[in-house]
């Protein structure tokens, strides 16, 4: 494939971004009354108001012809039908196959992956109900009132977040914590608020020797075995997500409480499987189900749906137009509804973990600008800390601000007030205030000349800062579903045009390995002799401390 600055696609969106940059969207809104409508489309629960961006017809027409010659749709067909688009390992990336409802095989190497897909559903659902309907009992006969999930990266913040943010669906009588975090004060504070008699551990890794997630289900063992329990109560009180069955039931696990996962499913994208087993537990397995079919609806929206209503790829190729053409080297996600809080961590995750890439498919170091840095919270706090930046400084920070429309146990006051600030805030970075606005208003507060003129500067905010606006009816179960795979084939389709593998971590990995080197060293199982001399010294002040 030609590489990407040499296309015709970017040559024009590198001449377009020359005229934009020197164009104010107040005057385009001004111009022009149905840019709201034109520049606003709907799927799967979720409307996409882009009109707040530094856009034209000219530059959306180029973007898609960009999509186009990055063949896009080829590479989005590539992954639904089983494709090895992860090049660099060797696989397939079938996530999408988890979520699968259309009654269609799913093929990689000749197999049909769904009859297992279906048969760890069947097998999450029964666990689910032997758990919230009380047959399953601890080892002293009582029913299990609390989970603590244990997992690390994917393993743990896809199940948290999704957890979290459906709060008001979440069944009161069982009480699930999660746990990722080595730090020894977390596991530590958890188990402090927990009866050995009625808790369930939930250890999610593949492998079953990810270095922090097995430390924690040790720690959480040895707890459990003081607390009065034997070896053979284990079985009862710990379960695994994990492909290695014969390290699982060494531990002490039942093997038939050890839940699959297969090598087609990445961290960062597992949560539709058996990872989503903490979801099940906490929200109910039909509910989960819903999870599940809102993300179906969004893979079939972003297969079939023409490319002026596609909210993937519009928000990729707005993604890609700030990255490349404008100058962005961020994007930031503010959510305005509290359950929804953790949403930027996760996209966090799925976003910088798959294209925080600077090698191409061949290859070739890239000459141009990958993934961007995703961070974000809650859009009210941000109000009152960050969003001053956004505002009034010289940096291009895309934003994508979230609201549902209704929520549910909250007075009509408080909601009002949310959208009231979520809207006003897009409109602010939008239109801003011009200097001779911040002038006039400062008239009469006898003020000097100078005085004035300095105020007023210092108040003016140049305005023109891109937002999209996402609403959504209500974040229920199947929009939340929704919504996460609307940010992973967002993730998608920029891999594909940046040329890059959005499933792959070898970063995440050295870390990983170079972590275990200097426990090892850490606790005198190997010499200092290979670390540079800033490890070995840091190793040192740890080790004689006090």
């Amino acid at each position: 494939m030609e590489r990407i600055r040499h296309t015709q696609a970017w040559s024009s969106l590198e001449a377009l971004a020359n005229t934009v940059k020197r164009q104010h969207m107040r005057d385009w809104f001004a111009t022009d009354t149905k840019r709201a409508s034109k520049y606003t489309t709907k799927a799967c629960g979720i409307a996409l108001d882009y009109s707040k961006n530094l856009i034209t017809d000219e530059v959306l027409t180029a973007l898609f012809k960009l999509a186009e010659e990055r063949q896009v749709s080829k590479k989005i067909n590539a992954m639904f039908d089983g494709e090895i688009i992860n090049t660099t390992e060797q696989r397939a990336v079938l996530h999408t196959a988890l979520r699968n409802f259309s009654g269609k095989p799913v093929m990689v190497d000749g197999e049909d992956v769904m009859p297992g897909v279906l048969a760890t559903l069947d097998k999450m659902k029964a666990f689910t109900h032997s758990i919230q309907s009380g047959e399953h009992k601890g080892c002293t006969g009582k029913a299990i009132k609390k989970a603590v999930c244990i997992g690390i990266g994917g393993s743990f913040l896809g199940p948290k977040i999704v957890t979290e943010a459906l709060k008001p669906y979440q069944n009161k009588a069982l009480d699930v914590r999660f746990v990722a975090n080595v730090d020894g004060c977390h596991i530590q504070d958890v188990l402090a608020e927990c009866n050995f008699e009625e808790t369930l551990f939930v250890m999610s890794s593949k492998s079953f020797s990810t270095q922090e997630t097995l430390q924690n289900t040790l720690t959480a063992k040895a707890w459990f075995l003081e607390q009065g329990a034997s070896e053979a109560d284990i079985a009862k009180h710990f379960v695994a997500v994990s492909s290695n069955v014969k390290a699982a039931t060494e531990f002490g696990m039942a093997a038939e409480n050890v839940f699959p996962m297969a090598d087609w499913v990445g961290g960062r994208y597992s949560l539709w499987s058996a990872i989503g087993l903490p979801i099940c537990l906490a929200i109910g397995y039909d509910n989960f189900r819903q999870v599940l079919q809102g993300a179906f609806e969004m893979d079939e929206h972003v297969r079939t749906a023409p490319a002026e209503t596609n909210l993937p790829l519009i928000l990729a190729l707005l993604g890609v137009w700030y990255r490349n053409f404008m100058g962005a080297q961020s994007h930031v996600l503010l959510p305005y509804y509290h359950y929804l809080r953790g949403f930027p961590a996760y996209v966090q995750q799925l976003d910088m973990e798959s294209n925080g890439k600077s090698t191409t498919l061949n290859g070739m170091t890239v000459d141009y600008g990958t993934g961007p840095i995703i961070w974000g919270s809650e859009g009210t706090n941000g109000q009152h800390s960050f969003h001053q930046l956004i505002h009034q400084s010289n940096l291009v920070i895309p934003a994508d601000f979230m609201l549902p429309i209704k929520v549910s146990n909250q007075d009509d006051t408080h909601h009002a007030m949310l959208a009231s600030n979520c809207f006003g805030q897009t409109q602010a970075l939008m239109q801003g205030k011009t200097f001779e606005e911040c002038f006039q208003d400062l008239a009469g507060q006898g003020l000097s000349d100078e005085e004035h003129t300095k105020l007023a500067a210092h108040k003016t905010m140049p305005g023109n800062k891109p937002s999209n606006t996402l609403l959504f009816d209500q974040v229920d179960p199947k929009t939340l579903g929704a919504l996460v795979a609307l940010y992973e084939h967002k993730v998608l389709i920029q891999g594909a045009i940046w040329d890059v593998n959005s499933f792959d971590q070898w970063g995440v990995e050295l870390g990983k390995v170079l972590g275990n080197d200097v426990l090892d060293v850490i606790q005198g199982n190997k010499s200092d002799e290979n670390l540079d001399a800033s490890t070995a010294a840091l190793i040192k002040q740890f080790n004689h401390a006090g």
